[in-house]
């Protein structure tokens, strides 16, 4: 299903600019990209909430405001802080950002300045880990803060530790999880450290997964929470399916001859999983069609055939596993990349309605590789896809291979290449294709609330 004009976000101020349109002076804005975190049981236990910073003041007042802090300081005077810290407090308070992580909580970034920052007590606990750098310092002042915000039920994460140091060792009582990046650790000394970390009570977290061998030595050496894109990969088959997906292929090549009511009907017959997801999805709100629906036929005539085609796209990467799809972290991605290119194609010259539907195919089949493995080209052949899109996919070619590379940069908190490809795409900007995709999340997490058209229906067994 293709968005109207209705549909289309609204850019302006999401992003997270600190003034409005009537207020003096340049903006700082404030964007975010989203991180997913998984815990033991592979399932999304939080996002880490990845800040880009853009202050456009004059050089001139930045300096100015950093010279009155450090004359503040040394006078023993608490220092004004920082707008930026300001700007940030605002951007994470916004609707946008709390609607695209789909009841998870964040961890978000600290500098030194912002843990002092007044505004951080109107943050609730409950919604934030705070990520202190490792290089933060442990001096009485900052020590201080960390007890009085711990009696305050706020929770502090050390991030990238690399090595046992003096620092850490005047840190780690107060924090409750330790981040560390599985490859900045030699693989003999990794062991050992994770051991002493665990024996201290400590939450661990494997950064920079992005293999299944990877997964799999941070699991057995004890780590709680793992941050990569491991899950995205092929699994070699050992992913488990909510429907066969041979019944959902064939569904999809049924779709795709623009089928008659009674021979939809009858291949859905075929496969009762698949009637009750679409029974389900017929009968949830955002079908809004006023009245329960009870029979096969009628599921199909209330759906349409646009939706159960999207339906069916998603549903292929639904987990076996009787979990809630706003914490399969896989089809939480798929759903939030193809949303986003849906989305992205709109806001490019000469945009056409058929394009918006070729890029969420686009965002839904680049993960074809992660259930069913294999060559790619191969897998996307039995799709029968257009040739568009198949080569956007594999050769990254043409607006909507572009538009892939820029989701996928997106995800990684690369914002030298999204700034590359933002030129490329213009009018693109890094700030609108960050609110893209906050919007493209918020849509992709209101399963279980709303369906298709506000999101993805809750899915299990």
């Amino acid at each position: 299903m293709s968005l109207n004009a209705a549909d289309r976000p609204q850019m302006s101020g999401v992003a997270g600019s600190t003034q409005s349109p009537e207020d003096a002076g340049p903006p700082i804005e404030v964007y975010f990209a989203r991180q997913p975190m998984l815990d033991r049981d592979g399932l999304l236990s939080a996002f880490e909430t990845l800040p880009r910073l853009v202050d456009g003041r004059e050089s001139a007042e930045i300096e100015q405001e950093a010279e009155a802090a450090a004359k503040d300081h040394a006078s023993g005077l608490t220092p004004k802080p920082f707008a930026t810290s300001t700007a940030l407090f605002k951007a994470f308070a916004a609707p946008a950002l709390r609607a695209s992580l789909a009841g998870h909580p964040a961890w978000l970034d600290m500098t030194r300045d912002v843990l002092f920052h007044d505004g951080l007590l109107r943050v609730s606990p409950e919604r934030v880990m705070l990520e202190l750098p490792v290089n933060i310092g442990a001096d009485p002042d900052l020590i201080a803060r960390l007890v009085e915000l711990h009696r305050r039920r706020y929770r502090f994460a050390l991030d990238q530790v690399s090595k046992a140091d003096e620092s850490l060792a005047k840190l780690l009582p107060y924090v409750d999880a330790i981040k560390i990046d599985i490859r900045e650790i030699a693989p003999t000394v990794l062991p050992k450290f994770a051991s002493v970390m665990k024996s201290a009570g400590k939450l661990l977290v494997a950064m920079g997964v992005e293999t299944q061998e990877d997964y799999q030595r941070a699991y057995d050496l004890g780590f709680d929470r793992f941050q990569g894109y491991f899950f995205a990969k092929p699994h070699g088959g050992a992913r488990r399916s909510s429907a066969p997906r041979q019944a959902l292929l064939t569904l999809l090549h049924l779709l795709a001859a623009e089928p008659t009511v009674a021979q939809l009907e009858a291949e859905l017959k075929l496969n009762p999983v698949l009637v009750m997801h679409l029974m389900r999805l017929a009968n949830s709100g955002g079908m809004n069609i006023g009245r329960k629906v009870t029979t096969l036929r009628d599921a199909i005539n209330a759906t349409g055939t646009n939706a159960i085609a999207r339906w069916t796209q998603l549903l292929l990467y639904a987990d076996g596993r009787k979990i809630a799809a706003e914490d399969d972290p896989l089809l939480q991605l798929v759903a939030t990349r193809a949303r986003f290119m849906e989305i992205a194609v709109t806001q490019l010259a000469h945009a056409h309605l058929e394009e918006e539907d070729a890029a969420f195919l686009v965002g839904v089949f680049s993960f074809v590789e992660a259930v069913f493995g294999g060559p790619l080209e191969s897998t996307l052949e039995v799709l029968t896809l257009a040739k568009p899109i198949r080569t956007a996919i594999v050769k990254r070619e043409g607006a909507l291979g572009r538009l892939l590379e820029l989701s996928e940069a997106l995800e990684r908190a690369d914002w030298t290449r999204v700034d590359a490809l933002c030129a490329e795409l213009a009018p693109l900007d890094a700030a609108t294709v960050a609110a893209i995709s906050l919007t493209a999340a918020e849509w992709a997490g209101t399963s279980g609330r709303d369906a298709e058209d506000e999101g993805l229906e809750r899915i299990e067994d």
